[in-house]
C-alpha cells in the first residue's frame, strides 16, 4: 500500500474549496448530474468497507447520493452531508438520509461513524478544517477515504476536447490539457493536499493512497450528457455549452460514435487511531 510522500503542496491564490461558487454549480441540473457521473468500483467500496470497523458511514459532500446508494448496496447505513439543496433533495427522492450543510459547518450532534467517505468532493472542503471534523466523528479505527474518478481520454478523443474547449472557452481558468492527458499528474496537488491535512490535524495513521483502474464505454449521446456536469461547464453560457458540445460530438461521430474512457479511482485514505 503506498504512503504518499509529505510533501507540502504548494498554496495558490484560490484554493478549490474557496470557489463557492464552482462547488455549488453542479445543482443546477441535479438529475442530469445523477443520471450522467460515472459511478466508483465496487472493488473500491468492498475494500473500503473491509477497512472500517461497523456499517455506520458519513458520505461527505454527498451530492444526489451516488456514492451513499453503493455503500447501501454494500450494507451500510449512510448519512450524507451535501451544502447544495437541490442535490440534497434528488438524493432522498432517490432513498438517502441527508443534512444540508457544508461539512465545516456541519453539526454532528454527538453522532459517530465508522467511516467517512467523500467521492469527489473533498477539494471543495477546507483540507484542515474538514479534516478535523472527520476526526472528530470517527470511532476509534474508524477509515476516512476521499476518493476521485480520473478520466484518461483517448488521445483522439483529448485533443479534440481540448482544441474545442480552448476555443470557445480561451480565458477560462481551467487546464484543458491536465483534464484530458491521461495521467494522475494533474491531480498531484489535491492528493497532496488531502494527505497534508491528515497530517496535521493528528489522531490518524500514515495517509495511503490505493488505485483502481477500470473501463466504460460511452456512446456520443452518453459522453454529451456527461459533460455539462463537470466544473469547467456548470456555469457556462448555453450558447458556449452547445458550442463546446457540437463540437466533441463531431469527434466522436467522426470515430464511430462511441470510444472507451480509461478511469483510475484514486483514493486518499487514513486510519482514526486515537484522540486529535
Amino acid at each position: 500500500m503506498p504512503t504518499i510522500p509529505p510533501e507540502r503542496a504548494p498554496l495558490y491564490e484560490h484554493e478549490p474549496h474557496e470557489r463557492r461558487e464552482v462547488a455549488e454549480s453542479f445543482g443546477s441540473d441535479a438529475e442530469r448530474y445523477d443520471r450522467a457521473r460515472p459511478r466508483y468500483p465496487e472493488g473500491m467500496v468492498d475494500r473500503i468497507v473491509g477497512a472500517s470497523p461497523g456499517p455506520d458511514v458519513l458520505d461527505v459532500g454527498s451530492g444526489t447520493g451516488i456514492a451513499a446508494r453503493q455503500f447501501q448496496a454494500a450494507g451500510c447505513r449512510v448519512l450524507g452531508v451535501e451544502p447544495d439543496a437541490r442535490m440534497a433533495d434528488l438524493a432522498r427522492q432517490l432513498g438517502g438520509e441527508v443534512d444540508v450543510a457544508t461539512f465545516e459547518d456541519w453539526d454532528p450532534a454527538d453522532r459517530e461513524f465508522d467511516a467517512v467517505v467523500a467521492g469527489q468532493s473533498w477539494h471543495w472542503i477546507d483540507p484542515v478544517a474538514g479534516m478535523a471534523k472527520a476526526a472528530q466523528v470517527l470511532r476509534p479505527g474508524g477509515r476516512l477515504a476521499a476518493f476521485w474518478n480520473i478520466f484518461q481520454f483517448p488521445p483522439d478523443v483529448a485533443k479534440v476536447v481540448v482544441a474545442v474547449c480552448q476555443q470557445v472557452m480561451p480565458d477560462a481558468p481551467f487546464d484543458f490539457q491536465a483534464m484530458t492527458k491521461g495521467s494522475l499528474d494533474g491531480y498531484q496537488v489535491l492528493l497532496a493536499k488531502a494527505a497534508d491535512g491528515i497530517r496535521e490535524v493528528g489522531g490518524f495513521g500514515e495517509p495511503e493512497q490505493w488505485r483502481f483502474d477500470w473501463e466504460w464505454t460511452y456512446t456520443r449521446d452518453a459522453w454529451l450528457d456527461q459533460m455539462p456536469t463537470q466544473g469547467a461547464f456548470t456555469r457556462l453560457p448555453p450558447d458556449k455549452l452547445a458550442e463546446v458540445l457540437e463540437g466533441v460530438g463531431a469527434a466522436i461521430d467522426a470515430i464511430g460514435g462511441s470510444f472507451t474512457m480509461r478511469y483510475a479511482t484514486v483514493v486518499v485514505t487514513a486510519s482514526r487511531t486515537g484522540s486529535a
